[in-house]
C-alpha cells in the first residue's frame, strides 16, 4: 500500500516538473569573482530542488538532484570530467536528505526552518570534505595534469599569497565555506515565502489527479512496477545521452 501511494503518476510527473525547472536553473549559472574563484558558480537551482522536497519527501528530493544533474550533463556536457557534476550530486543530496526528513515529522514553518539549517549546515561540511580529499585533487589532475599553476593562477587574484603548500587553508575557509553558506542562505530565504503557494497549487493538483477507482492489489502493483521501470529506462537514457554528448564534444 505504501510503495503503491508513493510510486504514483503524479509523484513522478511533479518530480519531472522540478527536475526540469532545477536543471534550467542549474544550466544558467555565474561566478562572483569579486568574492569567490571563478570556477565556484552560483546558481538558483536549489529552490525548485527544496520546494520539491517539502512537497514530495526525501528520496524524490534526491531523485529531483540526480535528475537535474543528468538533464543538464545532457544540454550543455560537462567541463570538469563530471568532477563538479558528481560532487554537485552529493552535495545535493545532503541537503535536501535532512530538509526532508524533519519537515515530514514537524510540518510548520520552524520544522522547515529547522531542516534548512540542519541540511545546510551538513552539505557545507560535506563540500568542505569532499574538496579537501577528493575534488581539488581529482581536479588538478584531470583538467591540468597534476600541475597546480592554473588553480593557483585563479586563486591569487583574491588571495594574493595563496600558494600550493596553504592552498587549503584559503580555499577550503575563505571560498568553499562562506560559498556554500551563502548558496544555502539564498535558497532557503526564496523557498520558504515561496513554497506555501506553490503546495496549494500542488495539493489542489494531487486532488484532481487522483483515481476516482480503488485499483486491486494486483493492478496496484503493476502499475507501480510500470512507473519504476519506466523511471529507469528514462534515467539510464539520460546518463547514455549524457556520457554520448560528452565525448561527441572532446
Amino acid at each position: 500500500m505504501a510503495a503503491k501511494k508513493y510510486f504514483s503518476s503524479t509523484r513522478i510527473a511533479m518530480i519531472a516538473l522540478f527536475s526540469a525547472l532545477a536543471a534550467i536553473l542549474y544550466i544558467f549559472n555565474f561566478a562572483l569573482p569579486f568574492a569567490f574563484p571563478s570556477f565556484l558558480e552560483f546558481r538558483f537551482s536549489d529552490v525548485p530542488v527544496l520546494i520539491g522536497t517539502f512537497a514530495l519527501g526525501p528520496l524524490s528530493g534526491c531523485v529531483i538532484v540526480v535528475m537535474m544533474v543528468l538533464i543538464k550533463l545532457v544540454c550543455v556536457s560537462t567541463s570538469t570530467y563530471f568532477v563538479g557534476d558528481v560532487a554537485d550530486i552529493l552535495v545535493g543530496i545532503a541537503l535536501v536528505i535532512p530538509v526532508g526528513l524533519i519537515y515530514r515529522r514537524m510540518r510548520t514553518f520552524k520544522g522547515a526552518l529547522l531542516g534548512l539549517c540542519v541540511g545546510s549546515l551538513l552539505s557545507t561540511a560535506l563540500a568542505v570534505v569532499l574538496n579537501r580529499f577528493a575534488l581539488v585533487p581529482a581536479y588538478v589532475y584531470l583538467m591540468f595534469g597534476g600541475s597546480w599553476e592554473p588553480i593557483l593562477g585563479m586563486m591569487t587574484p583574491l588571495f594574493p599569497s595563496c600558494t600550493q603548500e596553504n592552498f587549503y587553508t584559503f580555499y577550503l575557509w575563505a571560498a568553499v565555506l562562506p560559498f556554500n553558506l551563502l548558496r544555502c542562505l539564498v535558497a532557503a530565504l526564496i523557498t520558504l515565502p515561496v513554497y506555501k503557494h506553490i503546495s496549494r497549487a500542488i495539493n489542489r493538483l494531487n486532488a484532481k489527479l487522483a483515481p476516482k477507482t480503488q485499483q486491486t492489489e494486483r493492478s496496484a502493483r503493476l502499475a507501480t512496477a510500470r512507473i519504476v521501470i519506466g523511471f529507469v529506462i528514462v534515467t539510464l537514457l539520460l546518463v547514455f545521452f549524457a556520457v554520448l554528448h560528452y565525448l561527441l564534444t572532446q
